[in-house]
């Protein structure tokens, strides 16, 4: 992820900013079985890697939050988890 992030950076040279590089690889990183199979209309499918791309833009707008040792070391504390 921080990679495709880096990619980004270079988005007036490559046009290849986050959102088309999450229309790109979200099919790719988030796979799903239910798009795959044949009873999934086009419409559905659509849908649902309309999500997935949604959701890898937000992975890659916010890679440094995500993936930081910070973040990592709250979460395996588990200081951020609430009783």
């Amino acid at each position: 992820m921080r990679h495709l992030a880096r990619l980004a950076d270079y988005c007036s040279i490559t046009n290849m900013h986050t959102k088309n590089l999450a229309i790109v690889w979200a099919p790719n990183l988030l796979r799903s079985k239910q798009i795959e199979s044949a009873c999934f209309s086009g419409t559905a499918a659509f849908m649902e890697v309309r999500i997935q791309s949604v959701v890898v833009e937000f992975i890659l707008n916010h890679v440094d939050v995500l993936f930081s040792s910070k973040l990592s070391s709250v979460i395996r504390d588990g200081a951020g988890v609430s009783a």
